[in-house]
């Protein structure tokens, strides 16, 4: 019986975070449901030399060559999900880790309700597993902001919701609406790729959470740095947001809000810059500069081609 779920992990010099993924999900996940493809964005310490040894013969293995961003490297995975067939595709995190059969209810939840498009689960931390990290993503129209809730009181909730977009830590799609939306846009490279993906997939059917699956994060696995005097989090993170954001909001912004979008944002990074600038973190300060000069005056036709 052929599988119906392609499971995508996406590595960049962290086997040892894929390994423990992979481990888990063999554990405690219904195995006849699945196939795991493990694509590597060109790795410079033998992730895959080592992910090939670690478990030989029994995934699929994509070699990207290079870094090719979370989006289009997800891409080449998620494009053989759909040309072999599969029925849905799962964009993972290579840093979460399951303790439960996570998959299954997707998997049902999708079966049976044929106007949602995508699901996600409840997102907790790895290393603090009673603090929810994602408990559905939102974005705030008059504001321009996108978040996500994770304060305690929604750790009770149990009952589905309905979401404005849909995290790419762990995203389950249906193939057949892919092919019409489109993947995720390369040109954003990382972060908000999933929150425009989301808005693609919204205008053919519904996004919904669904608590009563679970799995674990670490977050932000690979864009940490050894400590230096711009921090442990790697500055170009700082370029990517900005930018991405931006880019998202002169699409999707709606413009009866644009006066306090702009304001908002504005206190915003110049609150950043100015933080960056009194940490002596220049780095990220002139990443700041960068993100709002691309952002701003990116032609949209030339990252929505």
């Amino acid at each position: 019986m052929a599988k119906s779920v392609a499971l995508i992990l996406l590595n960049w010099n962290t086997p040892k975070h894929t390994e423990r993924c992979v481990a888990t999900i063999m554990q405690y996940c219904n195995y006849t449901l699945f196939d795991i493809i493990i694509a590597d964005n060109g790795s410079t310490d033998n992730s895959l030399s080592y992910l090939k040894k670690r478990f030989p013969n029994q995934h699929i293995f994509i070699d990207n060559k290079e870094n090719l961003g979370f989006a289009e490297g997800n891409n080449r995975a998620l494009e053989y999900s759909i040309n072999n067939g599969y029925t849905y595709s799962l964009l993972l995190n290579n840093d979460t880790e399951a303790d439960e059969d996570f998959l299954t209810p997707l998997v049902n939840h999708l079966d049976k309700n044929e106007d949602v498009v995508a699901v996600q689960p409840a997102i907790y931390f790895l290393h603090k597993k009673d603090k929810l990290w994602n408990g559905g993503s939102f974005y705030n129209t008059i504001l321009g902001d996108t978040y996500f809730k994770n304060s305690k009181g929604r750790q009770a909730l149990k009952a589905v919701e309905e979401v404005d977009w849909l995290t790419g830590c762990c995203m389950f799609m249906r193939n057949d609406t892919l092919k019409k939306t489109g993947l995720l846009n390369s040109k954003f490279f990382v972060y908000y790729e999933d929150v425009d993906l989301s808005y693609r997939l919204k205008k053919l059917g519904l996004l919904h959470y669904l608590p009563t699956s679970k799995i674990y994060h670490e977050a932000g696995a690979s864009g940490q740095q050894k400590r230096n005097s711009e921090g442990t989090q790697s500055p170009i993170i700082h370029f990517y947001n900005c930018r991405n954001k931006i880019w998202f909001l002169r699409r999707y912004g709606n413009a009866l809000f644009l006066p306090f979008i702009f304001i908002n944002n504005l206190i915003y990074y110049s609150a950043l810059f100015c933080y960056f600038i009194l940490r002596r973190r220049k780095k990220k300060a002139a990443y700041i500069i960068k993100g709002i000069r691309e952002g701003l005056f990116t032609p949209l036709n030339t990252i929505w081609s």
